[in-house]
């Protein structure tokens, strides 16, 4: 079954304060879909300048996490990583690290000083109902380079599965609680590919670079392609320019959420609860060891003036 259209989601230009100024084309949430599987967050930025006159590097201080696992994925730069589980370590290109929030946790992320630019993607994952209370945990993985084979028998590019498994290719023992899928793809120019994939995953294809149809719709640069479940392959055309892109899956994630600043969670109260326990250095999100900023954290904002409502995996406001 290959009729499932295929729904674009361009992105919006977002300001990170936490990076000075540093842009971020955001394409999830979005108010026309809410998750892809249980991915619920896609940032993509760069390749961006890191040191000029206003900034002398990226430095966001100590924040909190609740109900999600966060995924750092790095094309170009190195970031130093510091968290309330104890864990001190360096997210380079093509290594994956995982922090799982659980039921709270805080980190800090500062760039190295030998980084002069910033590359990547940052992703969030929705922990379901029974499993995001669990504790904090970090884990890391540096995926092999994967030969992918195009349509005519030729050498089309590589995959590196960072997180779950592209069926044929490779599968990462990253933990995760939902079925997932989450790979970066390097195609050569001109290639045709066809991948394998598993029929009962919603997908999507979000382009960082290159001149790429995608199920024969042409995307630009930003553009976060879905697919809702149905298709055992997907078809990936490639123009005169190589190609990057990072592909992610998962079966549909049915539970509504509330996804507000930091946190995710399922009511509007519980918003507000974890809010005032970070905000009153409550042992749920800890102390993070080691981070030497401006700033010792980063405070919370008020919570909006209006009653926080979950939202399905249609982006449809419920509860």
């Amino acid at each position: 079954m290959n009729d499932v259209p295929v729904q674009v989601l361009e992105a919006r230009q977002v300001p990170l304060g936490g990076m000075r100024s540093l842009e971020v084309r955001r394409t999830l949430p979005h108010k026309d879909r809410s998750f892809v599987g249980a991915w619920c967050f896609v940032d993509h930025y760069g390749p961006e300048p890191v040191r000029d006159l206003e900034r002398d590097g990226m430095d966001v201080p100590p924040h909190p996490h609740t109900g999600l696992q966060t995924v750092s994925w790095l094309f170009d730069g190195e970031i130093e990583h510091r968290d309330t589980g104890g864990v001190h370590g360096m997210v380079r290109p093509g290594e994956m690290n995982l922090m799982t929030s659980g039921h709270g946790i805080a980190h800090s992320e500062v760039s190295t000083p030998e980084t002069d630019t910033l590359h990547g993607v940052q992703l969030w994952v929705a922990l379901p109902d029974a499993d995001r209370e669990t504790a904090r945990a970090f884990e890391h993985h540096a995926p092999d380079d994967v030969d992918l084979t195009g349509d005519d028998g030729g050498f089309a590019g590589v995959a590196l599965v960072f997180l779950g498994e592209l069926p044929g290719v490779d599968r990462s023992p990253m933990t995760t609680y939902t079925p997932l899928l989450g790979a970066e793809l390097r195609l050569e120019a001109g290639t045709e590919l066809t991948l394998d994939v598993d029929s009962s995953f919603e997908h999507a294809v979000l382009v960082d670079s290159g001149d790429v149809t995608f199920e024969g719709t042409q995307l630009k640069r930003g553009d976060l392609a879905c697919l809702d479940p149905g298709r055992s392959q997907l078809h990936f055309s490639i123009g005169q320019f190589p190609a990057r892109l990072v592909l992610l899956g998962g079966e549909p994630f049915e539970e509504e959420i509330v996804m507000w600043w930091n946190f995710v969670g399922r009511s509007h109260e519980e918003i507000v609860e974890a809010r005032e326990q970070y905000e009153a250095g409550d042992p749920r999100f800890g102390h993070v060891e080691g981070y030497t900023g401006k700033t010792d954290r980063i405070p919370a904002p008020p919570i909006p003036p209006v009653h926080l409502r979950p939202r399905n995996r249609r982006g449809r406001i419920g509860g």
